[in-house]
């Protein structure tokens, strides 16, 4: 018997709690794993509150992040005793994921724990920080440097918001930080924030063109923000889109991409081929530092999901909620 938080749907309406579950309940897969950590995302949520149908089939265990020990493998790419990482890959959504002790998961969707990191940190970093570096893989793969100009983060209080300002900031960036709690300054700054500017001034309807200032943006909000953004990024310049916090979506014109060559790329986090997320956690453990993760993340049991997902979706949690399952 092991803890897991799972979810549940009677007359259409989900609910959520921690139970006992046994190891012939997990799902198929090729390599079982003791699950030291976890996290709480943002899809998460949605799928423990019921507020978004983010699970696909019932009864779910929610997390679509882990990282734990393997107990055994029926794959030649792991052995007993290695340290995995998961991310994405519809787990927590159509396959149960890392909210739980143990997990049963295809061979296919693991990496290795990469070096420099521990367990604990590659979970304070989860899903958003490996979403944070992809973002800022893709604007240093089309050219935007620190002499580019100022790049724009949006969401900035968010968990990829928060890990994106620190990997500008080590990379030499000027960041401007958007955000809709201002009273949070402080802290974009202490990641290396520059600038920080409240969310009303992108989070209306604008014009199609706007003055040219971002050479750059992570974009972690969508809808007016994200066209906004896109509106005032100078010639050539570069938006990452890959949030969708005030919605799904894209009031824009063509005017900035045939008008400035703006490029608009789309970060996909979920399929994303292994060599592309070797790549982004190698450069991860290479970038942060060990103060990183106590300043972005906050810790939390396996009990404490339920409360802090609701707390997250209205707002009142900022940065990474990393879940302690080994502790359970």
């Amino acid at each position: 018997m092991f803890k897991g938080l799972l979810i549940t749907q009677e007359e259409k309406k989900s609910s959520a709690s921690v139970v006992e579950l046994q190891e012939d309940q997990l799902p198929e897969g090729d390599v079982l794993i003791a699950v030291h950590y976890s996290t709480l995302n943002y899809k998460d949520s949605l799928a423990i509150t019921g507020k978004s149908p983010v699970v696909r089939s019932f009864p779910m265990v929610p997390g679509i992040d882990l990282v734990g020990e393997v107990l055994q493998s029926d794959s030649d790419r792991f052995s007993e005793g290695d340290f995995v990482i998961l991310n994405g890959f519809g787990v927590g959504e159509v396959h149960w994921g890392g909210l739980a002790q143990k997990a049963r998961l295809k061979s296919d969707w693991l990496i290795p724990l990469p070096k420099g990191i521990n367990a604990k940190q590659s979970m304070a970093i989860g899903t958003a920080g490996y979403t944070a570096m992809l973002s800022v893989l893709a604007l240093e793969k089309q050219g935007v440097t620190p002499d580019s100009g100022e790049i724009l983060v949006t969401g900035a209080n968010g968990g990829v918001g928060s890990f994106a300002i620190r990997l500008l900031n080590r990379l030499g960036y000027h960041v401007v930080a958007s955000t809709g709690r201002m009273e949070e300054s402080d802290y974009l700054k202490s990641l290396g924030a520059s600038e920080i500017i409240d969310r009303k001034l992108l989070s209306e309807p604008g014009k199609p063109l706007q003055k040219e200032r971002w050479a750059g943006v992570i974009d972690c909000v969508g809808s007016h923000t994200l066209a906004n953004a896109c509106a005032s990024t100078k010639y050539g310049g570069v938006v990452t889109a890959c949030g969708l916090a005030q919605g799904m979506d894209f009031p824009a014109s063509v005017a900035p991409f045939i008008l400035r060559g703006v490029k608009l790329i789309g970060i996909d986090s979920v399929m994303r081929p292994l060599a592309d997320r070797i790549e982004a956690w190698q450069r991860l453990s290479e970038l942060l530092q060990p103060e990183d993760f106590d300043s972005i993340s906050e810790e939390i049991g396996l009990e404490d999901v339920v409360e802090t997902a609701y707390k997250l979706l209205d707002g009142k949690v900022r940065g990474r909620v990393l879940v302690n399952i080994k502790a359970q």
